[in-house]
């Protein structure tokens, strides 16, 4: 029996009284008139992310380099980004450490939470908690009001998880307060995270 296997039993033997799950067909999620404005508003404030509107003619590589132009490794496998290093062609995570910025491409943006959903689409998923500075490109019409909906459209989806089993959610730059109530970013992924909304 492996450990895990002893750890669950373990707790079900010791388990007392169990509950069911509660009745949630009543449960209406939050919807919202304009999910796209609820987005950046929340982007821009709860989830402490800086958002970039791309207009028609924007070039996406002269918008990263205007907002990282101190930005020595930028790090994609995005068509039409000029990296200087591909995830899917590293010999090994470690050698992402080194990125300032990496640039990924969003699936599903969630208005409630400022969350965006990032199915792996790379070989080093490390690009997305590695990089110093994460940018990532998210269309307009990929904004849903609520978790509900981004999780449906997950389970609906025929290309999520064909290539790579991992996917994650990702809302705003990594921060914490635990550490003598002072607060630090970048405590266990990117120091800052910039949004890109196109087309």
């Amino acid at each position: 029996m492996s450990a895990r296997e002893e750890i669950l039993q373990r707790l079900r033997h010791n388990t007392r009284e169990t509950y069911d799950m509660p009745d949630l067909s009543q449960l209406r999620p939050i919807t919202f008139a304009d999910p796209v404005a609820e987005f950046i508003k929340k982007t821009t404030t709860t989830a402490g992310a800086k958002l970039i509107e791309m207009k028609a003619g924007d070039n996406l590589n002269v918008l990263v380099r205007q907002a990282y132009p101190d930005a020595r490794l930028v790090a994609s496998n995005m068509p039409g980004v000029d990296a200087d290093i591909n995830p899917d062609t590293v010999g090994d995570a470690k050698e992402l450490m080194a990125v300032d910025v990496g640039v990924i491409e969003g699936r599903i943006g969630v208005a409630e939470n400022a969350c965006i959903w990032i199915p792996q689409q790379t070989k080093e998923k490390a690009v997305c908690f590695a990089s110093q500075q994460l940018v990532i490109v998210l269309r307009r019409d990929a904004i849903v009001s609520n978790m509900h909906e981004a999780y449906q459209r997950i389970a609906d989806s025929k290309e999520y998880f064909q290539q790579y089993k991992f996917g994650t959610f990702i809302s705003g730059p990594s921060k914490t307060a635990d550490i003598e109530s002072a607060l630090v970013y970048g405590a266990q992924a990117a120091r800052g995270v910039t949004v890109v909304l196109r087309g």
